[in-house]
């Protein structure tokens, strides 16, 4: 094992870095934040401060020339993702880059198809699929400790509506619920289920207040074997953060299926089991396995093909719902 560090740029001063993915980095025994960069300077410099950060850079090309960042992460809004993810690549820079990795199928591809020429990584942060008890999990539901999976059912709702200039929000920049949030339950039941969904039917709650963004919705991902996603997602409502497994000898449930306390409970015959939590932060587990590709030369947790596959279903879930129609998935040509 290396003992040297990945050497991390922030493009942008997001909430989303400072609150969880900066500590989680820094946190990370392989990885260090060594530049952020903004639009502003001063905002850049004030960032820097605030958490301990060496160089502040005025523009995100600064940052892309410094020769001394290994990797950059990238919180900006999502229809920005593609052009500097590109840009990263061709600066000879890893990537992670904040979920949705972009605005549909297309324009992942063309991503992937820059990174695979630049020979860097490409990952996308969905944090939680790093935590342990998701490979448990899978491993018990392979064991038959909760019989066939019969059914996958998964929540992620917050409300933030009255912020009426957030940028989730906008909808040519790809705002919305299921974007934001929706993109949770469909990874994870691609992740547990090991499959792609063969169709999918949303109904969705627009808001002329908020740009006709999804504000709320609500939708059926068909799997397999008559296996079955129900989910809801939505950024003006009470929270939730749960999924739950039904199995036809038992079901697995995630009181906090993305974010918080990462316990999880086996209920089988009216007794419940209770799997504590590994108290290990998600956002540093990314980071350490980030770090693993980037050092070490191990093949990334999830490819290329995975990024576009999610997109794919993610794009699919809102096309449902805005042409109010069931969507089925093309799941052929997916080799890249």
């Amino acid at each position: 094992m290396s003992d040297r560090k990945v050497r991390w740029g922030i493009m942008s001063t997001a909430s989303i870095g400072k609150r969880s993915v900066i500590p989680g980095i820094q946190e990370s025994e392989r990885s260090e934040v060594v530049a952020v960069a903004s639009r502003s300077l001063e905002n850049a410099r004030n960032f820097a401060d605030e958490l301990g950060i060496a160089k502040a850079y005025g523009s995100y090309e600064e940052l892309l020339n410094d020769p001394e960042i290994d990797a950059v992460y990238i919180p900006l809004p999502n229809h920005l993702h593609k052009e500097w993810t590109i840009k990263a690549a061709e600066a000879g820079k890893h990537i992670l880059c904040e979920k949705p990795i972009a605005l549909n199928e297309a324009e992942a591809k063309e991503m992937v198809e820059a990174c695979e020429k630049a020979g860097v990584i490409l990952a996308e942060a969905f944090m939680y699929r790093h935590q342990k008890r998701y490979e448990d999990i899978k491993n018990r539901i392979k064991n038959g400790e909760i019989g066939e999976v019969r059914g996958i059912h998964g929540v992620f709702t917050f409300n933030n509506a009255g912020d009426y200039n957030n940028i989730r929000y906008t909808k040519e920049w790809g705002g919305g619920a299921i974007y934001d949030v929706g993109c949770y339950p469909i990874s994870a039941a691609r992740l547990i289920l090991d499959e792609e969904p063969q169709a999918v039917t949303t109904h969705a709650l627009f808001s002329p207040e908020h740009d006709n963004v999804d504000m709320m919705a609500s939708g059926l991902m068909e799997f397999s074997n008559g296996v079955a996603l129900t989910f809801d997602c939505a950024m003006w409502a009470e929270f939730r953060n749960e999924l739950e497994i039904l199995g036809s000898d038992g079901r697995i449930v995630l009181k906090a299926a993305f974010l918080g306390d990462q316990s999880y409970e086996i209920i089988k015959g009216g007794q419940t089991e209770t799997v504590p939590d590994d108290n290990i932060n998600s956002y540093k587990l990314q980071a350490d396995s980030f770090a693993e590709s980037v050092l070490d030369g191990k093949s990334s947790k999830f490819p290329f093909e995975d990024i576009l596959k999610n997109m794919r279903a993610v794009k699919a879930a809102l096309e449902s719902a805005e042409k109010k129609e069931r969507i089925i998935l093309n799941l052929k040509g997916m080799n890249i």
